[in-house]
């Protein structure tokens, strides 16, 4: 397949598949699997991240100094946005929302919830989904076997995400169908921001190196500050060894994709 499908066959499957997990899961058990979601998809991004993205960048990039330069300037670049979108409540809130919830704690999940909409909640995921697509254009473009690893781990994340919006809809009042067409609609943004990447980025190939150091900044990004937070919640030691079992087996996941995608062209 030429790049330009596989970022799109990826960015639908990303935005669309997700949700459709997302909602199952939702539908059939609840809040319940958020934090095992959760943690399994820190395992993916960072395997992501420390397994494929950055060997990669470091072994095309003219100087460790440049690279890592950019990876710093990645990372501010994502915590600018953050402030200026208000992009944790994705990650942080609303998962936090339905960790409360299935850890048996309404209070949290209602003091979380206040002052919440629908539609804030939304424009934030479509927001999300759109750098998500640049994200996986920026890995496609830079080589097949690394976009499809970065594209499982960007879905591994998108579940979890997207069982707290459907969550967070539904107790703002939006029935099933309209939460489920709301998420669909919102998570169309991945597509629209993976064919915008292939335009722009596709002239910056020989910055290739540098782009995936900023890609490999959001992801730990996501990872280390929206996500792992949420973990520490649950201090106690059988909780903790559950999520270090399945960040590992998230790990492990990127791993076995890695080899997969290696005979992939």
């Amino acid at each position: 397949m030429s790049v330009l499908l596989w970022i799109l066959v990826s960015s639908l499957a990303g935005g669309v598949l997700s949700v459709a997990a997302a909602v199952a899961v939702a539908f059939k058990t609840g809040p319940a699997p958020v934090p095992d979601l959760i943690s399994f998809a820190v395992g993916a991004l960072l395997g992501a991240v420390f397994l494929a993205i950055l060997p990669h960048a470091f072994r095309e990039a003219s100087g460790a100094q440049l690279l890592g330069a950019a990876i710093l300037s990645g990372l501010l670049l994502f915590f600018a946005l953050e402030k200026l979108v208000l992009w944790r409540h994705h990650h942080g809130d609303e998962l936090a929302t339905a960790h409360a919830r299935a850890t048996h704690s309404p209070d949290r999940a209602a003091g979380r919830e206040s002052g919440r909409t629908g539609m804030m909640v939304m424009a934030g995921d479509t927001f999300h989904n759109f750098v998500d697509g640049i994200l996986i254009a920026a890995a496609f473009l830079a080589d097949v076997q690394l976009g499809v690893v970065t594209a499982l781990a960007i879905i591994a994340h998108q579940v979890p995400q997207q069982v707290g919006d459907f969550l967070v809809l539904l107790e703002a009042g939006f029935s099933k169908q309209q939460a489920l067409a709301f998420n669909v609609a919102s998570s169309s943004a991945m597509v629209v921001g993976g064919l915008l990447g292939y335009a722009m980025l596709y002239a910056l190939q020989p910055w290739a190196p540098y782009l995936l150091g900023v890609v490999a900044a959001g992801m730990i990004y996501v990872a280390v500050a929206d996500l792992i937070p949420g973990l520490h919640r649950r201090p106690e030691l059988k909780a903790t060894l559950h999520q270090v079992a399945l960040i590992g087996l998230g790990i492990g996941s990127v791993w076995l994709v890695r080899v997969l995608a290696s005979h992939v062209g």
